[in-house]
This record gives C-alpha cells, sequence and structure tokens, in this order.
C-alpha cells in the first residue's frame, strides 16, 4: 500500500481533482481549501486513501471529499471541538468524527469554518504537546532478594 503522496504532488493532484470535476463540486472544494488555508498558513495538504485530498497540521484537520451530490468535510477529532454554530451536520453519531457535507447552493459560514479549523489546529497540537512532554515512568526499584542460609 503506497502512503500519502509527497507535498508538491499532493497540491498538484488536489488541483487536478478540481478541475476534473469542473462543476459546484470542483469550485466549492476550491473555496473550502481556500478557506483552510485562511485559516492555517502553515497546513499541509496530503494525498491519500486513493484520492481524498486531506488537510493536516499537526495531525489530520479535515479532509475534502467529493460525492455525486455533496462535498464532505470530516473532521478527524470533530467530535472534541466546540461547534457553537452548529457547522456539523454529517457523522453525528460517532465518537470521534464529525463532518459537514455542503451540497449545491450551500452557503458555507467562513468566519465559523476558519473559527473550527483553527480549533481543530490546536487540538491536534494541544495532543502533540502532551506526547513531547510526557517523560517515561520511572522504573520501579528492585528489591533486594535475601539469601536463604540453611
Amino acid at each position: 500500500m503506497k502512503g500519502p503522496a509527497a507535498v508538491e504532488s499532493a497540491s498538484a493532484l488536489i488541483d487536478e481533482k478540481i478541475k476534473e470535476l469542473g462543476d459546484w463540486r470542483g469550485k466549492t472544494l476550491a473555496k473550502v481549501r481556500g478557506i483552510v488555508h485562511e485559516a492555517d498558513p502553515e497546513i499541509v495538504e496530503e494525498w491519500k486513501w486513493m484520492g481524498t485530498p486531506v488537510f493536516s497540521h499537526g495531525g489530520i484537520v479535515c479532509t475534502g471529499e467529493t460525492y455525486k451530490n455533496v462535498v464532505k468535510m470530516t473532521f478527524a477529532k470533530g467530535a472534541a471541538l466546540k461547534d457553537p454554530s452548529g457547522l456539523f451536520n454529517s457523522s453525528l453519531e460517532g465518537n470521534v468524527r464529525r463532518a459537514i457535507d455542503i451540497h449545491q447552493g450551500d452557503k458555507v459560514d467562513e468566519a465559523a469554518l476558519k473559527d473550527l479549523i483553527g480549533a481543530a489546529v490546536a487540538l491536534n497540537l494541544k495532543g502533540k504537546n502532551m506526547m513531547k512532554n510526557k517523560t517515561k515512568p520511572k522504573p520501579k526499584p528492585r528489591r533486594a532478594r535475601s539469601r536463604r542460609v540453611d
């Protein structure tokens, strides 16, 4: 199984996917891609799972999937994010992921989406810092063995 595509080629593959779609889905994917980069200029684009655009910073932030009737942004740790604007409208029953389904003609609340992306990045980086600061537990001291004298 192949790993994720290199960053340069991932961006080119996403460009190609947008171009190939050539309809409202391509325009919508391009729009959310732009919003993702505006929300966090350090986002890294990846190409995984046989053709899924993935946006990462300190771990996966979200994906940009396209289907016949919807463009779906799936947030890897969405269940842990606060969503005061109610953007999440799909995959609500899981314990980890949450998604935003964007249908043809839907307006995207850019400010709320940027806030959500920022929160997802912050959660990823918080998790990385916690792992970095975690020290290995000290080994338990061994008890001295007493030798039995007969």
